[in-house]
């Protein structure tokens, strides 16, 4: 498989992972949202096709919101979710993929130097998205009828651990999955070498 075939491959892997997740695709049981995980993976994995893969995500996210708001009979611009701040995620998801990217950057393969890396790398990335994800729906959504720095606190604080686990769990599994994928690699290249 090609650089750029394995690439095309985990980007249609986060899309779908995202699509299941953030659609609840299924009746009765829908994993849970894998979009932050999908853009801090997205950007370790798929570092440097950011201008056009970005986009294209954050178009996926944007366009499954309509359709399952759509979906239930409801108007989409005039949902709960919905307002001004809505737009507060594109630098929000954008903090998520800058996060993966600059792990990327300092990648030198499968470590405890690298695991403490990721993990401070993905606990600025999620802290910083939760700030402009629910700090721009709490103060600029119009939902929140007397805003306050306690009420603001409190709901970030609120959201966080369950948003931060649900990326954590995604984005383990995606880091076991790159380790073993390094540790594969060089068994096939040995074993196609001793074919020829």
């Amino acid at each position: 498989m090609t650089a750029n075939t394995s690439r095309f491959f985990i980007l249609f892997v986060l899309a779908l992972l995202m699509a299941a997740s953030r659609a609840h695709v299924f009746d009765h049981f829908s994993p849970p949202d894998a979009t932050w995980a999908a853009f801090f993976v997205g950007g370790f994995l798929l570092r440097g096709w950011g201008r056009w893969v970005f986009p294209l995500l954050m178009a996926l996210a944007m366009g499954i919101d309509w359709m399952v708001i759509s979906r239930h009979a409801a108007s989409f611009w005039d949902h709960y979710c919905v307002s001004a701040a809505y737009w507060g995620l594109i630098p929000a998801y954008g903090l998520l993929w800058a996060g993966g990217s600059w792990l990327r950057s300092r990648y030198t393969g499968a470590s405890l130097a690298q695991a403490g890396r990721l993990l401070g790398a993905f606990l600025v990335a999620v802290v910083a998205c939760q700030f402009v994800a629910q700090g721009t729906f709490y103060w600029y959504s119009g939902v929140v009828a007397e805003p306050t720095v306690a009420g603001w606190w409190k709901n970030f604080n609120d959201w966080l651990p369950g948003y931060m686990g649900t990326a954590a769990a995604y984005t383990a599994i995606a880091a076991v999955l790159q380790v073993a994928a390094e540790r594969i690699a060089p068994l096939v290249r040995g074993v196609r070498a001793a074919q020829r």
